[in-house]
């Protein structure tokens, strides 16, 4: 067993907290001092240490760190390369989300942090960075702190365990990947190119990483046009190419949502005025338009991507038909040109959520078999189980008031103990990779 780090803070805040339906949506917390048949010591003690650390690899990451309270062994399991080795292999995936203070500017992509127009240091220093991880099973949120962040980065994109974050400042960008469950932070080579706000795709697989950063090239000091595409790639044989892989975007395209969704080796984004939907092939390094359904009439719509395949989420307004208003769920197809609706919002709840949002839009995310949209100006938030067809609102965040300036913008997070991935980058100056191009 590796040396016990008692250095090491907790990543998580100890007010964890659940709720019950029947009590309308209060935070209650949670009571784990009582007693019960089934910790008893003398049946625990006994069980060999292998046993052991399976039964807590399958824990949840709270109660993994509240286990780690027990013993100075218990403790050092997250320093433990036997114990991590086994956690990838046995522990089971988790749909989470994880949210974001966003302030409402007129950019839809800037995340702030409670920092507007001041300075990044007294951001870093009057407000802790944090985000909310929200567990769609338990309908529970957490705090997670991201302390050792530097001041100056924005919350981008997610993938794999780790959280993207993008340097604000117009100029090259910075892009650091950060695991928030055991708080590694791990950077990117800057971009080639000068940017102001990109859109960032993010692809992790237990063997590479992908990133793309697309749009608002800086074509003087006054004016950004959507032109180009640059690539990072990495992967365990062998392979890199440090935004060696450039591409010209489709001509009259606008990246409003600054966000890409990663569906099979593809990245798809938004594209505004008119309504479509660019996708762009990692591997072919090309991009292509793909007509929206009912894009004359859809308002707010939001890309998310859900066991393997590519939705787009829309409130749909036909007013001079004879056609409901409601939100629609389409999915794109196999050919990769036609959309099926898949779902669609139930009409009663329509008009409550309708009512809530008022015409200011609203925020999709997706993981797995759930789907979140957040309402701006709001603490309510709609989760919708795409396996049981169920519709349900979410207990507002406890850490979080909401009001017109703070929203919760968010990404489809998956907490891991451990993205050993991340120990490619390290060795990009050691190892001799083959350049890759695309």
């Amino acid at each position: 067993m590796e040396a016990f780090h008692p250095s090491i803070t907790f990543p998580f805040s100890y007010t964890f907290t659940t709720t019950s339906s029947g009590h309308g949506g209060i935070a209650e917390n949670i009571n784990t001092s009582s007693p019960s048949p089934w910790m008893d010591s003398r049946i625990w003690s006994k069980l060999p240490h292998r046993l052991l650390d399976r039964v807590i690899a399958f824990l949840p990451p709270p109660a993994f760190f509240r286990a780690r309270c027990v013993c100075k062994r218990c403790y050092a399991l997250l320093f433990s390369n036997t114990f991590l080795e086994l956690y990838l292999q046995v522990s089971p995936r988790r749909h989470w989300f994880l949210f974001f203070k966003h302030k409402r500017l007129k950019s839809s992509y800037i995340y702030r942090n409670n920092n507007i127009g001041g300075s990044h240091g007294d951001n870093r220093a009057g407000t802790n960075c944090e985000g909310y991880l929200f567990d769609p099973y338990e309908l529970a949120w957490y705090r997670l702190s991201f302390a050792l962040l530097p001041s100056g980065f924005s919350p981008a994109s997610s993938s794999g365990g780790l959280i993207c974050w993008v340097s604000d400042e117009a100029g090259p960008k910075t892009l650091i990947l950060c695991n928030p469950i055991v708080g590694s932070l791990t950077q990117l080579p800057p971009t080639l190119r000068s940017r102001l706000f990109p859109s960032i795709g993010l692809s992790v697989s237990p063997s590479s990483i992908d990133v793309t950063v697309a749009g608002d090239d800086l074509i003087s000091p006054y004016a950004v046009k959507n032109l180009t595409a640059e690539s990072f790639h990495i992967d365990g044989g062998g392979f890199f190419s440090l935004w060696g892989t450039n591409s010209s975007l489709p001509r009259l395209c606008s990246f409003e949502s600054g966000q890409m969704v990663h569906v099979q080796g593809k990245f798809y984004c938004m594209n505004y005025s008119p309504f479509s939907v660019l996708a762009y092939d990692v591997a072919g390094n090309n991009w292509w338009k793909i007509k929206a359904p009912m894009r004359r009439f859809l308002r707010s719509p939001s890309l998310v991507e859900s066991r393997g395949k590519l939705l787009l989420v829309a409130a749909v307004e036909k007013s001079k038909l004879n056609v409901p208003k409601s939100l629609r769920l389409w999915g794109l197809q196999a050919c990769g040109t036609t959309w099926i609706e898949m779902e669609r919002m139930p009409q009663q709840l329509y008009v409550q959520f309708a009512e809530l949002e008022n015409g200011n839009g609203f925020h999709c995310v997706s993981h797995g078999e759930f789907l979140t949209i957040m309402i701006p100006g709001s603490d309510k938030a709609l989760l919708f189980d795409m396996c049981r067809k169920r519709w349900q609102w979410i207990p507002p965040c406890p850490y979080v008031h909401a009001g017109i300036d703070d929203d919760l913008h968010g990404f489809a997070y998956e907490p891991q103990l451990a993205t050993p991935v991340t120990g490619l980058l390290d060795q990009l100056t050691t190892i001799p990779y083959q350049p890759f191009t695309g």
